[in-house]
């Protein structure tokens, strides 16, 4: 499978012919990234690995308001004892895609 990649997030995209999982984790990932860039610190880059709470600027309502983007953006409705378990973003985009897979 040929994939491009995305230098500034270290993200593969898929191919046409991925699986549509592949891309809703993608299109997921780039929102995540999207909405977070303003927070980024200093000069270090947001990657899937990056702590939400210690490799950002983010407060707490700060993740609320990302959350929610996300739930409007994806159609979906994280729980709220499920965000208290997410701290990368690799965890917060796994989440919205295992939820667009229960609808």
């Amino acid at each position: 499978m040929q994939a491009t990649h995305d230098f500034a997030t270290g993200l593969a995209a898929p191919s046409a012919s991925a699986p549509s999982a592949a891309g809703l984790q993608f299109d997921v990932m780039q929102e995540i990234f999207r909405l977070l860039a303003p927070y980024q610190m200093g000069g270090q880059a947001i990657t899937p690995q990056t702590v939400i709470s210690k490799g950002t600027t983010v407060d707490s309502l700060t993740v609320m308001d990302v959350i929610m983007e996300l739930e409007d953006r994806f159609d979906v409705s994280i729980p709220i004892n499920t965000v208290a378990g997410i701290d990368t973003i690799d965890q917060l985009a796994q989440t919205v895609v295992t939820l667009c897979a229960r609808r």
